[in-house]
Order: C-alpha cells, then structure tokens, then sequence
C-alpha cells in the first residue's frame, strides 16, 4: 500500500511538472503570437491608411489635371486662336463668345473661362458683363503674371487653390499663354474652377474600418489650411506642431513624399498619415483617432488573451482530475491541435488578402526577403486598375470588388505558378523567380501582353451595363538587391507610363 502511494505521488509528481511546462510553452506562445500579430497588423492598419491617402492625392491630382485640359483645349479652339490675332474684329469677337458660353456650358463646377489680350484686357467671358475689364492694370503684377506663363511654355501656369475675388468661393485658378505661329504670345486664356466639386467627391468617398478618420491640406509654401474639417481654420496656419514639423520638412521636396506621425489632441491619441503633392506644393493628410485605427490589434490582443487564460483554465482542470490521466493526455492533445489550428487561421488571416485571396503586403515584403537571399534574378509585373475609386462610385462596391477578384483569377490563369499579391487597394504585382536563365524576357513580356488583353475584357453586371476596365501594368527584372522597394519603382513607372497599351508595356531591368 505504501509503495503505491509513492509512485502515486511519484506520478503525480511528473504529470504537475509536464503540466508546468507545458503551461509556459502555452503561454509563451500565446505571448509571441500576440506580440508578432500585433505589430504586422498595427502595420497593416498604416499601410491601409497610406494607401487611402495615396489614393486621395491622386483625385486631387486627377481634379486639377482635368480642369488644366479643359482650359489648354479652350486656348487651341480656332475661335479663340483666331480673335487673339485679330482682337478688334467684332464678327470674331462674336463668335468667340459664343464659342466660349458653349464649351463652358459641359464644365462642372466652373466660375468662369475666358480669352485676354496680352495686356489682359478680356476678349470675351462666360459672364460678359466683364468684357473689356483689365485684370492687370499695374505694371508689376501683369509682369509677374506674363513671365509665369512664359516660364510655363506650352504649359498651364497654376496658381493652386485661392479665394476668388470675384465670387468670394475657393477655387482653382490656372492661366495659359496663346502663341503664334513664331512663338510670341498674342494673348491669354484663363480658368476658376470651384473645388466645391472635388471637397464634394472626397467627402462622399467612404473610408472602411476608420470611418472616424477626417483629412485636411495644408499648401506649403505659405503654410496655410487649403482643405480642412473646420471650415474657420482654412487660410490659417495649423496649431499641430507635429504637422508644421512636416510642413517644414517638405520644402523645396521635388518628389512625392509619404510618411506618418502620431500626436495628442484635447486628450486623445491621434494617427496622421500624410502625402505631398510637390507639384502643387501640398501636403495632404488624413487623420483618425489611434482607437479607431488599431482596433483591429486591439480586439487581436483581447482575443489572444482570452485565449491564453482559456488554456491556463484548462491545464488547472486537468490538473485537477489527475487521477484520469488517460482522458487528460487526450484532452491535452485536443488544446495543442486546436492552438495549431488557431495559429494556421491567424497565419492565413495575416498573410493573405481576405477579397481576393491573393498574398498580402506582409506576404510580399517577407518573400522578398527570402528571394534577396535566394541570390535569383526576379520579374515583378505591377497591374493597377485605372480611376479604381470612380467604379466604385458609379458602379457601387459590389462591382469594384468584382474587379478586383477577376483581375487576381485572370492573373492566376496566365501565371498558375507564380504569387500573385495585392499590394494596394488597386494593385497587384506577380513575381516569377528566374531560375537556369527561364524564363526569358521576351515569354514574361508575352505573357503579361496576353493577361492585359484578357482584362480589358468589358464586365458585365446588369442587363444593359458593363464596365471597360483599364490598367496601368509595368514589367521590372531586378537581377540582385531585391527588396520592397520594387513596389515603388513599378509605381513610378505606371504613373509615368499611363493606361496600358497591348504590345507596348512598358519594361526595366535593373542590375543593383
């Protein structure tokens, strides 16, 4: 009876100190996987956030490109070319303005257009109650005006967003000189359009997961509000410091920049993600509260942490009936499968896109990792669906998210072998590793030819509907030092390129 007390104790002995080891893996595990899910989804968060902000630049951008060929086509219209030769014809003069109340009829949110002579006495107008009027009268600043065009050329001369001192509304204020056959400039046109259209476009836009969040813009060569949630505070100086420390930081940039602080305001923790626009001089940034903005990793810690105290709780029950030892072992073996499982479904959740069931950014920038290592030449072909955000207003987010899984199962048809990631809310990039000098150049250039082909494929989604999708692709082989910042490279080259042409997409290879 004795003896098998003791090996009663003896065994119960064991089973307490496997059960303590077992219970610091646990827990040591649950503190590693909530420390690394944590910090790629709090980077997650970010990179949602910046691709958001990206995207807003570029409608801003997109905005006033648009209103710079409204006006460039007005100035090369032969009714204006011709009264600018020709200014005291009145039979020019006439059907010049009837030209300009007609092309200014199809422009939304348009102040005003018009034709001036050189001297800026207006030729003809949308509103000719100002016919006649001279805009310039002072010598200096019709000079200034004059050598900013001429410094412009063939260009549009912008003068960014002010408040109209004819309508008292802001607006988007641009200038172009009209030239002769010899190169001397014979007069001017002008354009306001009211940004009432663009605040109007980026209001309705929706965020998902920070709907909270509130974006302002600041010009930074006068340090100014263009665009904020307060209307008070546009046309005066941000109180943020942190902000004016960015401000500052971007002047005399010459390229587009993107970055992110945090700071504190009126008790709470904020996130600013920004993004310069250097042609223009402006610096736009979207704002949320850090709550909001990590809440995914917060919620992340709580569950992690549930599920840590969950085992904690079974090991004390188990602890507890050591007397059924078989059962216990059982059950133990039940909680390690149902960790594992756990883990592989947070794996998956981190690593993967949940729409398209492409890789993720996190994905990419660990596998770029492994391929630098590798020593292997790679291709990357970038894919980005062109005014992405403008199918989702016409055509709601069902349909945009349509168009983002057909573009990854088209790209999966073509490249069945290959990753393919979603590394922004528009883009995908695919990488082939380059292994015994296969494949050649000239089979990736054809095969991504034939998956551009096969996207412009028109998407049907209702009866008399379709959208006519089109991307900007680009095809990079990067032959060493292969890192993340292949994604900004194939960016610079799509933006630079434009909409894709079939059998014209634009390639690089790069050697360091």
């Amino acid at each position: 009876m004795s003896k098998n007390k003791k090996e009663s104790k003896k065994g119960f002995s064991t089973l307490n100190r496997v059960l303590v080891i077992q219970l610091i893996i646990m827990l040591g595990l649950s503190l590693f996987i909530t420390t690394a899910v944590s910090k790629k989804t709090k980077q997650n968060s970010k990179d949602h956030m910046h691709a958001i902000t990206d995207e807003r630049a570029h409608l801003i951008e997109n905005y006033v490109r648009d209103a710079e060929k409204t006006l460039t086509a007005y100035s090369k219209a032969a009714q204006i070319t011709d009264l600018l030769k020709n200014p005291e014809d009145p039979e020019l003069r006439k059907a010049a303005q009837a030209y300009t109340e007609s092309y200014s009829a199809d422009i939304e949110n348009l102040e005003g257009i018009y034709a001036s002579k050189w001297t800026t006495e207006v030729l003809t107008h949308t509103n000719e109650g100002v016919i006649g009027l001279i805009t310039r009268k002072d010598a200096e600043p019709l000079k200034q005006l004059q050598d900013a065009m001429l410094n412009a050329g063939d260009g549009v001369y912008n003068t960014g967003i002010i408040i109209s001192p004819a309508s008292g509304e802001q607006c988007v204020s641009m200038y172009k000189a009209v030239y002769d056959e010899t190169g001397e400039p014979i007069g001017l046109v002008g354009l306001g359009i009211f940004t009432r259209g663009l605040i109007e476009t980026l209001d309705r836009i929706p965020i998902p997961g920070i709907e909270e969040s509130f974006y302002s813009m600041v010009n930074v060569n006068n340090n100014q509000y263009v665009f904020n949630v307060d209307r008070d505070k546009i046309y005066t100086e941000p109180t943020n410091a942190d902000l004016l420390k960015v401000v500052e930081s971007m002047k005399g940039e010459t390229e587009e920049k993107s970055g992110d602080f945090e700071y504190k305001l009126d008790g709470k923790k904020y996130v600013s993600i920004y993004t310069y626009m250097p042609e223009h001089g402006w610096l736009l940034t979207i704002d949320d509260t850090k709550s909001e903005v990590y809440e995914l990793t917060r919620y992340m810690r709580i569950y992690l942490g549930i599920f840590g105290l969950t085992i904690l709780a079974l090991i004390i029950v188990f602890n507890m009936i050591s007397k059924r030892q078989e059962k216990i072992n059982q059950k133990l073996v039940s909680t390690i499968a149902k960790s594992n499982a756990t883990k592989k479904s947070l794996n998956t959740a981190m690593f993967k896109d949940v729409l398209t069931e492409a890789s993720n950014r996190i994905s990419f920038s660990m596998d770029v990792e492994k391929a630098a290592k590798s020593g292997q030449p790679y291709y990357f072909m970038m894919f980005n669906i062109c005014q992405f955000s403008e199918i989702n207003t016409q055509y709601g987010s069902d349909a945009g998210d349509r168009m983002l899984v057909r573009t990854v199962e088209s790209l999966r048809e073509i490249f069945p072998d290959n990753e393919i990631y979603r590394t922004g809310s528009d883009e995908f990039i695919v990488a082939v590793p380059v292994e015994n000098g296969k494949p050649i150049t000239e089979e990736i250039v054809d095969r991504t030819n034939t998956a551009l082909r096969q996207l412009l494929v028109p998407e049907k989604i209702g009866e008399d509907t379709s959208i006519y999708p089109k991307y900007k692709v680009a095809i990079l082989r990067k032959n060493a030092n292969i890192d993340s910042s292949v994604v900004t490279v194939l960016k610079d080259m799509t933006n630079k390129t434009g909409e894709a042409i079939y059998g014209m997409i634009d390639f690089m290879e790069l050697n360091r």
